[in-house]
Parts: C-alpha cells; structure tokens; sequence
C-alpha cells in the first residue's frame, strides 16, 4: 500500500523552515489505519518481544496495537512529571536546549526483549534516550520501529547500532 500518500507535509511547523510529516490523514481512514497497523507489526519479522515501549505522544497510538498483536505488555514513555509511580528519566539534547523522558522503574524486567516504538525517526534524540531507558532497566530493546524515518537528519547514527525498521523513508 502507498502509505505516503496519506502522509501530509505541514510547512513551517512548529516552527518557520521544518516541514512536519503529518499523520492524521492516515489515521482517519480506518482500512489504511489497520493497514499500517498490520505492517508495522510485519516489521518485527515474528520476533519474540516482552514489552513494546510506545513514545510521547504520538508513539502510544500503534505501540498498544503492536503490544496486544504480539502478546505483550505496553509500556509509556512520558515526559517528565507525567507518570504516577517511581520513575527513572533520561535527558536529551533538543535543537534548541534540552528535554527530558520518564518510564517507571517497574516497567522492564532484566532480560525483557523490548521493540521501542514511535512515529518518526527524526535526528535521533528521543529514540536514543528511550534505548538507554530500556537498558538502564536491564531490557535488550531487540528493534526501534517507527512509521516514518527522515533519513537526512541521520536519526539512526544516534541509535549506536540498533535495529531500525520504518514503513516510510523520507
């Protein structure tokens, strides 16, 4: 399925020069929803995974769909403060200052195998935090799955080796 189609461009948001892959045209039809759906979860090449880790925000909306297709728990990144339990966070720089991310402690078990889900791979910054998340818990993130990677900001050097799968490259 073309699913680039359905991917819109948003000049200068959300900010003048950046042009935002908009996902929502995608999302409203509910065939080319299931569809990309059904091919991330083709993505993880019938893996065995523990937990899929879904990313603020726009990362929880096919990361729960992946986790109950796979058998496996879903756990949320947040931003800071957002989470009610003890959490563990992670810093990251941003173009302009930095921001922070927050799982609970309790999310990951030693040895859990773990597919790090989000939209898009942009430069890399908040994958990378989710990994060392994952890791500091004792997780092995097995593959980062995103719907869209935007391959000219060179996300995935940031990713030290990790497997990357995205439906789309821009």
């Amino acid at each position: 399925m073309d699913f680039a189609s359905y991917i819109r461009d948003i000049e200068d948001f959300p900010k003048p020069g950046v042009v935002f892959k908009d996902i929502t045209p995608l999302l409203k039809d509910p065939q080319v929803f299931q569809k990309a759906g059904e091919a991330l979860l083709g993505l993880t090449s019938n893996m065995k995974i523990d937990k899929v880790v879904g990313v603020d925000s726009r990362g929880f909306i096919f990361a729960p769909l992946l986790a109950t297709r796979l058998g496996a728990g879903f756990v949320p990144v947040r931003k800071s403060g957002k989470l009610p339990f003890k959490t563990l966070s992670e810093t990251y720089a941003l173009e302009y200052g930095e921001d922070t991310l927050e799982m609970h402690t309790d999310a990951i078990q030693k040895g859990e195998k773990v597919l790090v889900h989000d939209d898009v791979l942009a430069t890399g910054g908040t994958a990378s935090a989710v990994c060392k998340l994952v890791e500091k818990l004792g997780g092995e993130v097995v593959q980062c799955n995103f719907l869209i990677e935007l391959t000219f900001l060179k996300g995935a050097e940031k990713l030290n080796g990790f497997p990357i799968k995205a439906l789309l490259q821009y």
